[in-house]
Formats: structure tokens, sequence, C-alpha cells
């Protein structure tokens, strides 16, 4: 909808994608959906749920077995996002490196996007 031809809107490294691949084959679902929703310090946050059916608006984004869809109002806020799946001493979890975000909060979970440029 909002993507680039010949450009995924999303990418994903190769941890990311084998976690999703891990994850749609436990939970049986046809994906992971990814949104942003109001919320949070900063003002947004990222959602990721399940996905039993596809929606034909969604984004759809295949690596390496896994899956991601982009929900419709969310597409404008992802484009050039790099999604990776880290794990460290005390915590396991997806990072999005999004350039359109210009603000987050200390502990990462809520994120502010860029102003769109005046005309």
């Amino acid at each position: 909808m909002f993507g680039i031809p010949g450009k995924a809107a999303v990418t994903l490294t190769p941890t990311a994608a084998r976690q999703i691949a891990r994850l749609m084959e436990k939970q049986g679902s046809k994906g992971l959906r990814i949104g942003v929703k109001k919320g949070g310090c900063a003002g947004m946050e990222y959602t990721m749920d399940y996905v039993a059916d596809l929606n034909p608006y969604d984004e759809v984004v295949e690596q390496d077995g896994a899956r991601v869809l982009i929900a419709p109002m969310a597409q404008m806020f992802l484009i050039g996002t790099e999604i990776d799946y880290e794990v460290d001493l005390l915590t396991a979890g997806f990072k999005f490196r999004n350039p359109n975000v210009s603000e987050a909060c200390g502990c990462g979970e809520s994120i502010k996007f860029k102003d769109a440029p005046a005309a």
C-alpha cells in the first residue's frame, strides 16, 4: 500500500526470521501481524499478534520461512524498519530499528514518530 515497488517494507535479520518461523510453527499461525497503537510514555507502541486469517490489505513480508504482515494503518510508520531478535542475560525479544522514530522512552517499549514535513 505504502511500500516501494520491489523492496520489502521491513527487513528481518536471520535471527528474527528463525524466531518468527519457530513461533509460527509452535502456534500453528500463518504469520505475525505487526502494528502500532497509541500508548506508552512516548505516545506509540508496537504490537505483534499471531495471524489466523490473512487480511488482503496487509503488507506481507516473507523471508526464510517467516511471514510478517503489516497492518494497513501501520505501514507508513514501519517502512524501512529492520526487525531483529536479541537475547541477553536478562531478556529476549524483538527489537525494531525504525528510521521513522524520533524518540523512544528509556525502556524502549514506547516510541514517537517523526512529524511529517509541512507542505
